[in-house]
């Protein structure tokens, strides 16, 4: 047994939630580890002033995190999934995928004499300035409520709340993954709906990154997978790598297996959008297929919406990066 473990981790409030509860379920089954942490500083967290779709995307946030595992300064690394690019390093793969959390955004307004100042997502004002710095949210947004103003939003949670908070915004839209995590659920105004806004590939999914040849931590790793999490969000993953899509594009999945009770005939569903930039455009489909390969339940879900139009939109957005 190795004499300390070291977790790779961004340094946010959230990123260390997320550290602390893997290094906790470690800790559980394995009393005798030492586990230590190693902060990483991650291009995404040091440029805050552009929005991601403009500056590369996913990438931006495991990057410098994987290469500590690369150099060996690390043993783990881990990240909100929805985070991870589709292809990651030779030598790198996902170990575990941990138990989801709520994967639906939460539309949160500032509180006044202790109610909500807006109620509901429906009872925004014409012309209210919603914040987020997804164009996957505001894509959805644009094509439901073409007359509010979508203002760029980044920064961490307590900083996107503190700007709601000082009127900079009407309201704001974030995963309710982390408001929740970070115990902060008394914020939340409204879970959207799937319908209204549906969610990134992998949200509210903790993954667990290690080198592959790596046994002792794979084997560590294991019992933190959570086998349904892991189904889904290979599927939605499979869907988001044969749209190579990325952060220039509204792109959005989720998948959840159908109960059954009898596992063996168990089924999972994904639902998947690509939009224009604009809102204008949103093609939407889903799919049904087998448990035993959601990937190929996630890629024919791609080709579906490809066959739609998915195609031009894509090809609309990365001929001309400006867009």
């Amino acid at each position: 047994m190795k004499e300390r473990i070291i977790i790779a981790t961004r340094g946010s409030k959230l990123a260390m939630w997320q550290a602390e509860w893997v290094r906790g379920e470690l800790l559980r089954r394995h009393p005798e580890l030492r586990i230590e942490f190693l902060k990483v500083k991650t291009t995404g967290d040091k440029i805050l002033d552009v929005p991601l779709a403009k500056i590369g995307g996913k990438g931006l946030f495991v990057k410098e995190i994987e290469e500590a595992l690369l150099r060996g300064d690390a043993d783990l690394a881990v990240h909100s999934m929805k985070d991870v690019p589709v292809i990651l390093p030779e030598g790198l793969h996902i170990s575990a995928v941990c138990k989801r959390e709520d994967p639906r955004d939460a539309f949160v307004t500032q509180i006044q004499d202790s109610r909500f100042k807006i109620q509901s997502f429906n009872g925004l004002p014409r012309g209210a300035t919603v914040g987020t710095s997804s164009l996957r949210r505001a894509c959805q947004i644009r094509a439901r409520r073409p007359d509010l103003v979508i203002k760029q939003l980044r920064g961490n949670l307590d900083t996107r709340i503190r700007k709601l908070d000082e009127g900079q915004f009407d309201a704001i839209i974030v995963a309710s993954a982390g408001i929740r995590r970070l115990g902060m659920e008394e914020r939340i105004t409204e879970l959207l709906s799937t319908d209204i806004s549906l969610p990134a590939i992998g949200q509210g999914a903790i993954g667990i990154e290690c080198r592959k040849d790596d046994d002792l931590i794979n084997d560590l790793l294991r019992g933190l997978n959570h086998k349904e999490t892991s189904i889904c969000v290979r599927a939605e993953r499979a869907f988001l790598k044969r749209l190579e899509g990325g952060c220039q594009v509204p792109i959005a999945a989720y998948a959840r297996i159908n109960p059954s009770s009898d596992s063996r005939q168990q089924s999972l569903t994904i639902e998947g959008l690509v939009g224009s930039i604009s809102g204008d455009t949103i093609i939407r489909g889903s799919m049904e297929g087998v448990v035993e390969d959601p990937e190929a339940v996630g890629m024919a879900l791609a080709e579906d919406l490809l066959s739609r139009g998915a195609d031009r939109i894509l090809s609309e957005v990365y001929g001309n990066p400006e867009g």
